[in-house]
């Protein structure tokens, strides 16, 4: 997957080469500029190039529902979920966090102990069979107790995941070959107080007891719309600089590209003319410290006052459009259930999924 992408012709996104340095506009760049009058329409009414884009091949699953809705879905709906995700080319799943604060998603000895809530359903190893079933991997996010949010201090997320990823091995991953790898599911934007450590040990700690599964991170950019999610305000002034991120992801990726296989960053904290000067930069710092460059397209929409609703499905083209250009690796989303399955408690779910299926010549 390393391979870089051919360049394709795409519409030109306003602004979007003022950002980015000479030195990147070779390798990921709108091309010739605004595509002149005389649209050919396709199939399905668009007038832009169809499959021009990089492929959602990864999602995703939130049954934390920390600030989402809960579907309260059983194996039958999940299993249909699964074959929805199949059918346009998903092949891997990932449980977001196994845990969050007291509530988790699997029967854990060790954090039922801790005084976490027993969950009525084994998620875990239902995602394990499903994806089994349907020839997808299956990566476990680790577990978050919530205490890196309230200190900004990401050391605390050490200890308990001792236990966690130990457990979670001898009741998954020895049993499934579904079981596919790890997600390291602290959030993080910036260079933040033991992070690096925190990412390594508890990296490293995933790829021992697995025999050397991959594991990745999936942080934000601080970008202008890097706001929190219950307050009313929808972008802030104090946005990080391109220069600012490659500094400090540079200083982490050098502390953690041994453990930690593939960056994912999630898409949805920078502008649309923004994209390719970030986009460009992280596959840059990927391919310096040999890292995987995913990008995670959020298919929920971050401009709306509404927190949080399915994407237009125009803002999603242009993410994927942007990934294709800079050569990334490989497209996941948060996250496909809530935003893109057509049995989503959106009813708006459902048409972008036809929408990109659609695009992409999904029959």
């Amino acid at each position: 997957m390393a391979d870089r992408r051919e360049f394709l012709k795409t519409m030109a996104i306003g602004g979007a080469s003022a950002l980015i340095a000479p030195s990147l506009l070779s390798s990921c760049s709108p091309a010739d500029g605004v595509q002149e009058a005389g649209y050919e329409t396709t199939e399905g009414g668009l007038i832009v190039p169809k499959d021009n884009g990089l492929r959602i091949t990864g999602t995703f699953l939130d049954e934390i529902s920390h600030d989402i809705p809960h579907q309260n879905w059983g194996e039958k709906e999940w299993d249909q979920d699964f074959a929805y995700m199949k059918a346009i080319g998903i092949d891997t799943v990932i449980d977001i966090r196994c845990g969050y604060r007291k509530f988790i998603t699997y029967p854990s000895p060790y954090l039922l102990k801790k005084g976490c809530y027993m969950p009525s359903v084994d998620l875990i190893d239902m995602f394990c069979r499903l994806a089994q079933k349907h020839g997808m991997k299956f990566y476990l996010g680790l577990y978050d107790s919530g205490v890196y949010w309230d200190t900004k201090d990401m050391s605390h997320e050490i200890e308990d995941n001792k236990y966690v990823i130990d457990e979670v091995w001898k009741m998954y991953g020895e049993k499934y070959d579904s079981f596919g790898g790890w997600y390291l599911s602290t959030e993080i934007s910036r260079d933040t107080i033991g992070a690096v450590d925190a990412f390594h040990a508890m990296g490293k700690q995933c790829k021992d007891v697995s025999g050397g599964m991959p594991v990745f991170i999936s942080p934000w950019i601080d970008g202008k719309k890097a706001v929190s999610a219950a307050g009313a305000a929808l972008t802030k002034e104090d946005a990080v600089s391109i220069e600012a991120h490659e500094r400090e992801w540079s200083q982490i990726f050098s502390g953690i590209h041994d453990v930690v296989d593939a960056v994912a960053f999630q898409d949805g904290h920078i502008d649309y003319d923004e994209l390719d000067a970030f986009f460009s930069v992280n596959k840059k710092m990927a391919d310096k410290y040999g890292m995987q460059c995913w990008t995670n397209a959020e298919t929920f929409d971050r401009d709306m006052p509404i927190k949080f609703l399915p994407i237009k499905f125009d803002k999603l083209r242009l993410k994927l459009e942007a990934a294709k250009r800079c050569g990334y690796d490989k497209a996941i989303t948060f996250e496909f259930p809530h935003f893109l399955s057509p049995q989503s408690v959106y009813g708006a779910a459902g048409n972008l999924y036809n929408r990109y299926k659609e695009y992409f010549n999904i029959k």
